[in-house]
């Protein structure tokens, strides 16, 4: 470069001269500007001679001074191409040389970008004064060091050195910290990370589900038929996936299948087998999966609680310590199983031997029990009692077991049903192997001799080796105080609207919701069927259906496969009641209702259109009969102001729809026994 500066000295002089004397040509020969001539008028001819007339002998020396220009821009342009590439080769010596070092950790900083995830590596350097012009270029490494810290925020990759067109990709970004070259991008390109890498809790769940059971089900399956794409989680502190609880208490206790507390299969009162399972395994994704899942699904966290809820951040915390947020959350926690105060303050002995029974794990833990012990004792008159206390009496037929169920109404679903029909139903228990106490009340419970003593208030002991405690459930509501959503002080549960919505993107369904029934006023209920249609509209409001709640659930309960109720509105025997009753034929038992629906769960083969078409049969009613000791089958009304709120069919089947447009229309009925017709009972 110093030799092309001094030639360069020694010719811009003859340049400077050629360039003046052309230019001070006279005007008339500048006229050539406008005949295509060059700078200052000059014409091409002229430059390009060497004729006379030019200082210094003009054209010449312009020659040779063009000659020399090129020759020295050639020169340089090789130069500097041989200078870049050796500088090139002297940095990647460097950067190998570094990669080597042993203490690598001191010679290396991360940059993290502020608009992403990614980490980029840099070679942590001192910051070099600027390099004098006329010395030699400072290395390419440090001179783009600043171009790549500027290029940090843009990377998306754990290799930004790739991305970037000047430097190649270095063996440095292998050196990122283990929990940093874990961090998350949202780039495409972006190497595939392997799945024990992935968060086993996703940290975002567009639809969050919290709660395991038949409501969160029904949601989710009604949200993905409504937006086919969409990520739902389903957050329970059960073991298990999704179930139905209503064959826990009744037909796998009919089983005959010896492994049926692992195979969780039963045989419906129709013959048919199933799973208490509402789908297998392989109809859900994992939680690491969601995220990433390019269709969406379903998947289930199993064994995790929430227990703290940020509305106003939207996003939960689970019992780990774990945080997930959401966009739209159901809160369908269901309920706990009540105990007696007189249970838990009996001590730990007594409470080791008493199961509040609702879950799978219940389940298997009173199979295993009553296959064990001499005697076991249900407190409890309603459906869930009643209901164990006739699968339990079943089994004592083939074994020694005792089984006493004790409650304080005069008879089994005292609270339900009317008198007569209530005493009715306590003979059919008793007739099943189970010693009935009727209006016992439990004073005192107690352990001694390695058994547990009931002390009843009438002086009566029963001394029994198990307790099953069967006294109503207790709407889950935990995470209202955290959440600052409102709790029903007559009913329990959360309050919601008529879209069942508790704040604008949250909403409550299934046991733990307190809902505004347009007929019936405000209610809460704690059956299969309403947790079913409540989680279905649910999830549709989820995604934007924006429906009210007005369907009216119903329930059903059977004593075994020979005698069954469905049960529809407010059915409170402390109510007026109407019943109409017929004889019964081997078509009305609850075995011949699931033959003919084909499935044990009856609610989900309901359809309101029935309703529409129901023709009243022709033949007479006889007048309703009360005091007949054979209530064959039947219809209850209950009655408040002259207004059918209540119906059940007694032994009386897939004629819901008929008892829902009733309670529906909420006219005042002058004779029942009319109203009776439409329900086909008195036909063969």
């Amino acid at each position: 470069m110093l030799k092309c500066r001094s030639v360069w000295n020694k010719l811009a002089p003859l340049g400077r001269s050629s360039a003046a004397a052309a230019c001070r040509r006279p005007a008339a020969g500048r006229t050539g500007l406008q005949q295509g001539g060059g700078a200052c008028g000059v014409p091409a001819a002229a430059m390009s001679t060497g004729g006379a007339g030019g200082a210094g002998g003009g054209g010449g020396q312009n020659m040779m001074y063009f000659l020399l220009v090129g020759a020295t821009a050639i020169g340089g342009g090789v130069y500097t191409y041989r200078t870049v590439r050796g500088d090139r080769e002297r940095y990647d010596e460097r950067i190998t040389e570094i990669a080597s070092r042993p203490s690598k950790s001191q010679q290396i900083s991360y940059i993290q970008s502020p608009e992403s995830d990614s980490v980029a590596a840099a070679p942590e350097t001192e910051a070099l004064p600027p390099a004098p012009q006329e010395e030699s270029p400072a290395p390419v490494e440090e001179a783009l060091a600043p171009v790549e810290e500027a290029l940090v925020p843009v990377e998306e990759t754990p290799a930004p050195v790739e991305e970037t067109p000047v430097v190649e990709e270095t063996p440095v970004v292998e050196e990122a910290p283990a929990e940093e070259q874990s961090a998350p991008s949202s780039s495409e390109d972006s190497p595939a990370e392997p799945a024990a890498s992935l968060p086993v809790v996703p940290g975002h769940a567009p639809y969050l589900l919290i709660g395991g059971g038949t409501a969160s089900f029904a949601a989710a399956r009604s949200i993905r038929a409504r937006d086919p794409g969409a990520k739902v989680l389903i957050v329970t502190d059960e073991p298990d996936l999704p179930y139905m609880r209503p064959p826990l208490s009744k037909e796998l206790w009919f089983s005959d299948d010896p492994t049926v507390t692992d195979t969780l299969r039963f045989k419906q009162w129709n013959g048919k087998e199933r799973s208490i399972y509402f789908q297998p395994p392989s109809f859900y994704i994992s939680p690491e999966e969601l995220a990433v899942a390019p269709n969406g699904g379903v998947a289930v966290l199993t064994g995790r609680k929430v227990v703290h809820m940020d509305v106003r951040g939207n996003k939960v915390q689970l019992d780990d310590n774990t945080e997930i947020s959401y966009d739209k959350c159901l809160i369908a926690t269901g309920g706990v199983p009540r105990n007696m105060q007189v249970i838990e303050r009996a001590g730990e002995e007594v409470m080791n031997r008493t199961t509040l029974f609702r879950k799978v794990e219940d389940f298997k833990v009173l199979d295993m029990v009553s296959r064990s012990v001499k005697s076991i004792t249900i407190v409890g008159g309603g459906f869930l009692g009643s209901e164990l206390a006739c699968a339990l009496g079943r089994r004592s037929a083939d074994s020694d077991l005792e089984v006493v169920q004790i409650f304080p109404e005069k008879g089994n679903m005292g609270k339900v049903l009317p008198e007569y029909l209530s005493n009715w139903t306590t003979e059919k228990v008793k007739k099943e192997g189970v010693k009935v106490m009727a209006e016992a009340l439990v004073k005192s419970v107690s352990f001694k001799d390695e058994q547990v003593h009931i002390q009843l208030k009438d002086g009566r002991v029963v001394i029994t080796d198990h307790l099953v405690a069967a006294v109503g459930l207790e709407p889950s509501v935990d995470l209202a105080k955290s959440a600052g959503l409102e709790v029903d002080a007559d009913f329990g549960g959360y309050r919601v609207n008529a879209e069942l919505q508790a704040r604008s993107n949250i909403w409550v369904a299934g046991d733990a919701a307190c809902f505004y029934d347009i007929r019936l006023g405000r209610r809460r209920v704690e059956h299969h069927d309403h947790a079913v249609v409540s989680g279905r509209l649910a999830g549709e409001n989820m995604t934007g259906a924006n429906k009210p709640y007005w369907h009216q659930s119903m329930f059903w309960s059977d004593l075994g496969p020979d005698v069954g109720y469905e049960a529809i509105g407010i059915v409170d025997s402390s109510l007026p009641t109407v019943g109409v009753f017929a004889k019964a034929t081997a078509k009305d038992t609850p075995r011949a209702a699931t033959e003919k629906s084909g499935t044990g769960i009856r609610s989900e083969s309901e359809t309101e259109e029935v309703a529409q078409s129901a023709v009243a049969s022709a033949t007479p009613a006889p007048p309703s009969l009360p005091q007949k000791d054979d209530y064959g089958k039947g219809v209850i009304f209950y009655l408040r102001d002259k207004v059918v709120v209540g119906i059940i069919l007694w032994n009386v089947f897939n004629r819901m729809p008929i008892a829902r447009k009733i309670i529906k229309d909420g006219e005042e009925h002058a004779d029942l026994n009319e109203v009776a017709k439409l329900f086909n009972i008195h036909e063969d």
